[in-house]
Order: C-alpha cells, then sequence, then structure tokens
C-alpha cells in the first residue's frame, strides 16, 4: 500500500514539481540564435511566433483540467493498470528557460493539498514533454519520468527509485475550478 501512495505521489510530482530542479544552461542553439546576423531577424520573429502560440496553446490546455488514466508497474505484467487522477488549476511559463510553474491538486489518503512547483517542459516540434530527471525528493526517493501531452491525452514513463512504469489518459476540462481546502487558520489558500 505504501508503494502506491508513494506511486501516485511521484507521479503528481511529475506533473508539479522538481524541487531542486536548476535552470538549464542556455543551449548552443540558442547561443547561436543571438549571434546570428541580423538579416535573419525576420526568421527569429516568425519563430518567437511559433513559440508564443506554442506556449499559449500548452497554457490553455493545461488550465484548469483533470489527468484522468491509469498506471502500470513494470514487472506486474498480469495486473491491470491502476487509476490516477490529478487537478491541474494553472500553469505559466517562467523566465527563459525550460521552466513553468504548475499548480496541481494532490489528493490521497489525508493528504488534500495545492502546490504550485517548478517543472521542465521540453519539446518535440509542437508537443509539449513534461521532464523529470533523476531529481530526489527529500523524503520520498529519486523521480523520473517523460509525460507527452498530445491534445486531449497523455501518455508517457515513470520511474520512482528502482520502481517504474507507464502512465496514460485524458485530459478533461474541470467544469468549475475546485475550492482549495482551507488552511488550519481557516483562510482558503
Amino acid at each position: 500500500m505504501r508503494q502506491i501512495v508513494l506511486r501516485v505521489l511521484g507521479t503528481a510530482l511529475v506533473f508539479m514539481s522538481a524541487m531542486g530542479l536548476t535552470v538549464p544552461a542556455v543551449s548552443s542553439a540558442r547561443a547561436q540564435e543571438a549571434a546570428a546576423p541580423a538579416n535573419d531577424a525576420p526568421a527569429a520573429d516568425d519563430e518567437a511566433d511559433d513559440e508564443a502560440a506554442r506556449f499559449a496553446a500548452f497554457t490553455k490546455a493545461m488550465t484548469n483540467v483533470k489527468l484522468v488514466g491509469r498506471f502500470t508497474i513494470a514487472g506486474d505484467d498480469d495486473k491491470d493498470p491502476i487509476r490516477d487522477e490529478y487537478t491541474i488549476s494553472s500553469v505559466a511559463k517562467v523566465g527563459e528557460a525550460d521552466l513553468w510553474i504548475v499548480s496541481a491538486r494532490i489528493r490521497y489518503g489525508s493528504v488534500d493539498l495545492t502546490l504550485p512547483v517548478p517543472v521542465e517542459v521540453k519539446w518535440a516540434g509542437k508537443t509539449p514533454v513534461i521532464t523529470l530527471d533523476n531529481v530526489t525528493i527529500p523524503g520520498l526517493g529519486t523521480f523520473s519520468s517523460r509525460v507527452v501531452i498530445d491534445g486531449p491525452l497523455y501518455a508517457g514513463t515513470w520511474q520512482h527509485d528502482a520502481v517504474g512504469g507507464h502512465m496514460f489518459g485524458k485530459i478533461v476540462p474541470v467544469e468549475a475550478p475546485e475550492k482549495v481546502p482551507a488552511t488550519k487558520s481557516g483562510e482558503e489558500r
């Protein structure tokens, strides 16, 4: 049971956290773009427009949604996939790197909280890939994941310490944004 609870938390962290994740250095492609001659400016403008459109589409697709699906555990091939669900209230781009803030709600057992935490999003053309690479979460373990967001669907792989598997499902709109439980002082978060 503890493994499933940690798996649920770990998968949620894929979508909302990369605690300790450092901002990646500027890629050599970006450095070359910065050094390109001024006559390349129209192409750079088109590229910036494409990037802005891609970021806007990702933001819209991942705001007030639930990821409803299943996950498997590698090696347990005879077992049915286990149900998963995550509520994401918002995503926002942070700076020039690949970092985004994802505000996601985690609910399992007595835990019910929303955390705004940075994640890394890589792009395969116009397709976002949420990436976590050997990130250690104190007290929980080390996590890696690759989750492709493809229209109304998501799919990917996950790894939590020595256990891993696949995850997949659909992205559905939340009818009305869910209220986050009040803090101990009685104020809404």
